[in-house]
């Protein structure tokens, strides 16, 4: 008799937990949605992101949200992600940069160098650890490194809040500079053209598939860290390098989605302990990536010196962060798009390929030392 009872009290039960979980689901997807509707009219940078990862931190923490996000779908929000920045690796624009490629490389080795010991510097806060803190500094591919942080062990919350803490301060300060420190005429004609490219969805999402899917399989072959990231970015920028890609690009909305997975991936980890821990590294942080940005200014003069390009282009080029906006603003300056495009793609790639590699090594050696 008491089975019956307890068997008819835990169905209502089991249906009452689902219904909550859908109704918590259901709120995170439409504030999410909305928030990001309300970005795009404003022109935010990767405003899925933004909003989701508001969101969903505003819940987690007054205890409204779901529990995760499930881990099959944020390993396809990184392999969507790393695909569109294999993708953005042109041979046209590469090609471009001629002679210019070594002294392009070689500044942005020089970033990474900057970033790696910004981040060293974050890690001796009490609440960092190495490799949160060199995921946390490294000066470019924030979306993706976000992404892949929880991955390699590090803190994605921390590494979400000060890696956008970094877009948004170049977002903002950039126009200004440009303005007001170059005197830059931001009213010129764009002349960047559209030519409606890209095969239709259709088209492109079995390609899409097969970069994520074959790229993740073959990076875990290799023990590459962050295989649901380098994989499909190897796959992708291989595939576009030479020249078989037939124009596929990834669909708009498969890319506001990936980024409001991974913007929900470091929201729903927060709680009131973690926000009290970030609140204490953002003063530091926000210094440590004003100091990044004037360093990275300084080695825009140094790419005009050994380049011959004009100082705003060597600014636009060297600007750690904010893709978009950099290439919005260097149209509108009438600035060599060309040039800072590829600039800035050489160093989106240099920097998503090897901070894994050095947040692998970074782990390897703090367990060391910990054992010593």
């Amino acid at each position: 008799m008491n089975d019956v009872h307890t068997t008819e009290r835990s169905v209502p039960t089991r249906a009452s937990d689902l219904r909550s979980r859908g109704l918590r689901w259901a709120a995170l997807i439409a504030l999410s949605v909305g928030g990001w509707a309300l970005g795009e009219s404003v022109g935010l940078t990767a405003a899925g992101l933004f909003s989701a990862l508001i969101v969903a931190a505003t819940l987690a923490v007054t205890g409204r949200g779901p529990s995760r996000v499930p881990r099959p779908l944020g390993k396809l929000a990184q392999g969507v992600l790393a695909s569109a920045v294999g993708l953005m690796v042109h041979r046209d624009t590469i090609a471009a940069l001629g002679s210019m490629w070594v002294p392009v490389v070689s500044i942005a080795a020089a970033t990474l160098v900057l970033s790696v010991a910004a981040g060293a510097l974050l890690a001796l806060h009490r609440d960092v650890d190495a490799v949160t803190g060199s995921l946390a500094m490294t000066a470019g591919g924030a979306t993706g490194l976000v992404a892949m942080a929880r991955e390699l062990g590090g803190d994605d919350r921390i590494v979400a809040v000060v890696q956008y803490l970094r877009v948004a301060l170049v977002v903002v300060s950039m126009p200004m500079i440009v303005t007001f420190g170059f005197r830059a005429d931001t009213g010129a004609e764009t002349a960047t053209t559209t030519d409606g490219g890209g095969s239709e969805w259709y088209v492109s999402l079995p390609v899409l598939a097969l970069f994520i899917v074959g790229g993740t399989a073959v990076a875990s072959l290799v023990r590459l860290p962050a295989p649901a990231t380098l994989g499909p970015l190897a796959v992708s920028a291989g595939v576009e390098l030479g020249g078989w890609s037939d124009a596929v690009t990834v669909p708009p909305m498969l890319m506001t989605a990936a980024l409001i997975l991974i913007g929900w991936q470091a929201g729903l980890a927060f709680d009131r302990a973690s926000l009290r821990a970030i609140g204490r590294i953002l003063p530091y942080a926000a210094l440590l990536t004003l100091l990044v940005g004037a360093a990275c200014a300084g080695l825009g003069v140094l790419l005009s010196h050994l380049t011959g390009a004009s100082l705003l282009e060597a600014y636009l080029a060297t600007t750690p962060g904010g893709l978009a906006a950099v290439l919005a603003v260097s149209a509108s300056t009438a600035s060599n798009v060309t040039f800072v495009a590829a600039a800035q793609v050489l160093r989106l790639v240099i920097m998503l390929v090897t901070t894994p590699l050095m947040a692998k090594a970074f782990a390897h050696f703090s367990s060391r030392r910990r054992r010593a």
